[in-house]
């Protein structure tokens, strides 16, 4: 068991908001137009490759944030996808996903519109 406390209600009804008010949430390091790190700017990359409308939350503004999104999903890692309030995984699952086809799969199957 972690040492880490559990995330404050504040942060968790926050965290609740933004994931049920948006289609597709990426909770990253930067924001899309200055990534700070490689994997949140692969996931970036992917949805801009798909023409994804999404809302991105930068976790390096908020301590409490960046480390709630952790202690929600017990997903020790940044970033996290979020798709219509269900947590699809961090940066390897999502490229694996968009490789293999199968994350323009579940996006269209979840109602969520791609340009491309």
């Amino acid at each position: 068991m972690s040492d880490t406390p559990a995330p404050d209600q504040t942060v968790k009804d926050q965290i609740a908001k933004t994931v049920n008010d948006h289609d597709v949430v990426l909770y990253m390091k930067g924001t899309p137009t200055f990534p700070q790190c490689g994997f949140s700017s692969t996931v970036v990359q992917v949805f801009d490759y798909l023409g994804v409308d999404y809302s991105s939350v930068n976790v390096l503004e908020d301590p409490a944030v960046r480390q709630g999104i952790k202690d929600i999903n017990n997903w020790p890692t940044i970033p996290q996808v979020f798709v219509k309030g269900e947590f699809i995984g961090g940066c390897d699952i999502v490229r694996e996903m968009f490789e293999s086809g199968e994350l323009r799969t579940l996006l269209a199957d979840k109602g969520v519109e791609m340009a491309a």
